[in-house]
């Protein structure tokens, strides 16, 4: 845990923006590129929800862990499939270079992309400051389990 910040929370969801323009740039021209990009603007926009109530993860699978479990009310089992779909494929185009990925999946994120960075926006002018205290109360006791 961390302090609350809604300047880093602001940055975060600035860098989600800048993702999703790299990703549809890049689309035709760097496809392991726009698919890394289509997952960071995922995980960042969730990254500035949890800037936004203090939560601090530099480990990509746990931070959509916590999403799973601390942020279930704010975001549905098939979020959690999108960003983890978009995660699985962002590590084959960038680290097995030589596996065929699936056109449909790199279809299905690119279009979810957007989707996610929208509901994520929707979510962070949503949380109010007692929101942000039952989540952090939440995420302790999580800790504590």
């Amino acid at each position: 845990m961390i302090e609350a910040n809604e300047n880093l929370s602001a940055s975060y969801m600035k860098m989600s923006e800048n993702a999703l323009g790299t990703m549809n740039r890049e689309k035709e021209y760097n496809l392991a590129f726009s698919i890394s990009a289509c997952y960071y603007s995922m995980y960042y926009a969730l990254y500035s929800i949890m800037m936004k109530i203090g939560v601090k993860c530099e480990i990509h699978s746990c931070t959509i862990e916590i999403m799973k479990v601390l942020l279930d009310n704010y975001y549905s089992k098939e979020d959690v499939k999108t960003i983890s779909k978009a995660f699985d494929l962002r590590n084959l185009a960038q680290y097995y270079v030589d596996k065929v990925l699936n056109k449909k999946d790199i279809n299905f994120i690119f279009m979810q992309a957007p989707l996610f960075v929208n509901h994520s926006k929707n979510i962070l002018s949503s949380i109010n400051e007692k929101d942000v205290g039952e989540l952090r109360n939440n995420f302790e006791s999580l800790m504590k389990q």
